[in-house]
């Protein structure tokens, strides 16, 4: 039996299109009966968003197929008076996922929707003097009038950007170069962070409230300085968040940020998140290699070169990988963290993924 591995090092373009093309066919089945994909109360219309936006950028699919069309209609029924589009929780994560998605269709009849959500999306974006680590970036939730400003963190930010970008806003715009301000401020490189716990690593973390917190622990120096880990979820996010927000690969944060890739690279884990218990080295896997596709293909580098000097096209090592991880009904599922035992979910990211090295590939071909 042939490797995936070798089977994608042969042609990995179609490699990639074969999974994709058997995700997507998961995912058009799995559409219920209203046009979303939420196959529960609780699941919050970013779902449906995200599967959207995979048919959409589907050349088997269109943006006109009667899929599509339901499901864009029954997603927009979330869309709120202040713009925002969500149920009831997540405001700022499920309304950043939507822009994109709608974004992604290229229908005019949808750009008072998406300006309204942008004006949404601009006003929940943490405010306030550089002495609060949150300001720039954005939180699951939106302040509260004459409440405390939100915790903001690096996931919910990149999302908060790719919309922005995907909507159209220009490089210059201010709430790109706030954003840029708190992203700074996750990574561990004390150079161009303020914050008395960063590193020099390069790596980026969750979020510099509260004294700042990383998903993948902390650690004494030995100076006894306090210090975050940093991991790769959160580097990827960082990275894709730099460059969508105009940052170049002459800028120190971004080259810092790729040097931590390639002294971590893995397709087998979440790079750091052992430190936090081993079993969640492998959380949240899907959420992981989505962030991972879309940094690398933003980047535009199809080689890393890591410690040893060994030379990975990335690309390839991608596609071999999630093949290896497909069902034979085409769907992709994780456990049970951040939802990915959800295969609607997981499937998605993965094809989301598949569809950024399908382009880079396109652009750059594998050698």
């Amino acid at each position: 039996m042939i490797s995936p591995l070798a089977l994608a090092a042969d042609s990995p373009a179609a490699s990639a299109r074969e999974s994709i093309d058997k995700g997507v066919a998961f995912l058009r089945k799995a559409q219920q009966t209203d046009g979303s994909w939420q196959t529960s109360p609780r699941d919050p219309p970013g779902i449906s968003a995200l599967v959207l936006r995979a048919l959409v950028q589907d050349p088997g699919t269109g943006t006109k197929s009667e899929a599509v069309l339901k499901g864009y209609k029954q997603l927009l029924s979330n869309q709120k008076p202040d713009g925002g589009i969500y149920a009831d929780m997540l405001a700022n994560y499920n309304t950043a996922i939507a822009i994109s998605s709608l974004a992604a269709a290229n229908n005019p009849e949808f750009k008072d929707e998406i300006d309204k959500a942008v004006k949404f999306l601009k006003g929940v974006q943490v405010k306030g003097d550089d002495s609060n680590p949150s300001v720039g970036g954005a939180s699951y939730g939106a302040m509260k009038p004459g409440g405390k400003p939100p915790r903001a963190d690096l996931s919910n930010t990149q999302m908060f950007i790719e919309a922005l970008k995907d909507a159209g806003l220009k490089e210059d715009d201010p709430a790109f170069k706030d954003a840029i301000k708190f992203v700074s401020r996750t990574q561990n490189r004390s150079e161009t962070n303020d914050q008395k716990w960063a590193g020099e690593d390069g790596g980026f973390v969750y979020t510099p409230a509260d004294g700042g917190s990383s998903n993948a622990g902390e650690y004494t120096g030995p100076d006894g300085k306090r210090l975050l880990r940093s991991y790769g979820l959160m580097t990827y996010a960082g990275l894709k968040s730099m460059i969508y927000a105009g940052l170049t690969k002459d800028d120190p944060r971004v080259k810092a940020a790729w040097d931590w890739i390639t002294k971590n690279w893995s397709l087998d884990e979440n790079p750091g998140m052992k430190f936090a218990g081993p079993e969640k080295a492998t959380s949240g896997m899907y959420y992981y290699y989505h962030t991972l596709a879309t940094a690398l293909a933003a980047y535009d580098e199809p080689v890393i070169t890591d410690p040893k000097g060994n030379k990975h096209d990335w690309r390839v090592e991608f596609i071999a990988k999630v093949a290896s991880l497909q069902k034979p009904d085409g769907s992709w599922i994780g456990d049970k963290a951040w939802m990915e035992n959800n295969p609607v979910l997981a499937t998605t990211f993965v094809v989301l993924s598949l569809q950024a090295v399908e382009k880079d590939l396109q652009e750059h071909p594998a050698k």
